[in-house]
C-alpha cells in the first residue's frame, strides 16, 4: 500500500537538531534537482517581490526568511515539521509503534521544494507551494512530474493499492495509476441530501489514513486492494459515523482511479 499525502502550509520550525542530509531523503536520487530548487528559491526569497512570488502573507513571512538556510537549519521529521487539521487527525505520535513503522514506510508526502518525502525524512521549515511558478522552473507541479514520474511508477507497481489523499497542484506531481488507485472523496449529507464538503475534507482524510494504518497490524500487513482499503475505513465509521463506498475504476482506455467516498453524517464534528 501507498498513501499519498498534500504537505501542510502551516509548519513547525524545529528549534534544534541536526540539518537535513539530502542523501537521506526518500529517493535520494533527486539530490540534484533538489539542490536545484534550493538554490533558486533562495534566491528568489532576497528578492524584494519574494511574498509576492511564494503567494506569502505577512503572517508568514518568516517562512521565507527559512528558505535561505534550508542546508544549515535544524531539521526534524516531516511528519513533527507538517502541521494543521489533516496531520493532526492522522496523529503520527499516538500510534503503536508498527503503525508508525508503516506510516514512515508507506506514507508519501508530496512537497513543491522536495517532490515527494517519506514522513520520517528530516526536513527544516520552509516555504514553497506547489502552485509557484520560480525563475527557470516554472510551475513546481511541472517541474517535478516527470522527475518524479518514472521513480514511482516503478514503486507502485509493488505497492498493490495506492491511497490518494492529494488533490490540486499536489495531485498533478505524479499521476498514480489508475487501475490500483483509490482517491478519498468526502461528501456531507446537508438537509438529507449528499453534497461535496471541503471543511472537513482534510481531516477526513486524515482520519481515513489512519484508519489504515491501524488494519495493517490487525491483519499481519497492510490493505492491499481497493475493497481491503474500504474495509479498513468503514472498520472506522464508529466515532464518526460515516459511510464508505466504493466506486471502482473505470476500465477505458484513459481510466479515472477509483473512489472511497466517506459521507458524513448531517450533525458531524471533528471533535
Amino acid at each position: 500500500m501507498l498513501i499519498l499525502l498534500p504537505p501542510s502550509e502551516g509548519k513547525t520550525a524545529p528549534s534544534s537538531g541536526a540539518p537535513m542530509e539530502l542523501s537521506s531523503l526518500f529517493l535520494p536520487t533527486l539530490a540534484g534537482e533538489r539542490l536545484t530548487v534550493m538554490g533558486t528559491l533562495a534566491a528568489v526569497s532576497t528578492a524584494p517581490d519574494a511574498a509576492e512570488v511564494l503567494g506569502v502573507g505577512r503572517a508568514k513571512l518568516s517562512d521565507i526568511e527559512a528558505n535561505l538556510v534550508l542546508d544549515t537549519a535544524p531539521a526534524a521529521p516531516a511528519h513533527q515539521v507538517f502541521t494543521g487539521v489533516l496531520y493532526d487527525a492522522l496523529d503520527y505520535a499516538s500510534l503503536p509503534e508498527v503503525a508508525r513503522r508503516r506510516a514512515r514506510e508507506e506514507v508519501l508526502v508530496f512537497s513543491g521544494l522536495f517532490g515527494v518525502l517519506a514522513l520520517g525524512d528530516r526536513i527544516p521549515n520552509h516555504r514553497l507551494t506547489v502552485t509557484a511558478t520560480l525563475p527557470t522552473i516554472g510551475r513546481m507541479s511541472s517541474w517535478w512530474k516527470p522527475r518524479l514520474t518514472p521513480l514511482l511508477d516503478e514503486k507502485a507497481a509493488h505497492a498493490g493499492v495506492v491511497v490518494d489523499c492529494r488533490s490540486g497542484g499536489y495531485a498533478a506531481q505524479w499521476k498514480a495509476p489508475a487501475e490500483t488507485t483509490v482517491t478519498v472523496d468526502v461528501f456531507q449529507v446537508r438537509n438529507g441530501e449528499r453534497t461535496v464538503v471541503s471543511h472537513f475534507a482534510k481531516h477526513t482524510r486524515g482520519l481515513v489514513a489512519r484508519a489504515l494504518l491501524l488494519a495493517g497490524p490487525r491483519v499481519a500487513r497492510s490493505p492491499e486492494t481497493a475493497a481491503e482499503v474500504v474495509a479498513a475505513a468503514g472498520s472506522a465509521a464508529g466515532p464518526y459515523d460515516w459511510t464508505v463506498d466504493l466506486v471502482p475504476a473505470s476500465q477505458t482506455p484513459g481510466s479515472r482511479p477509483g473512489r472511497l467516498e466517506v459521507t458524513l453524517p448531517e450533525r458531524y464534528s471533528t471533535v
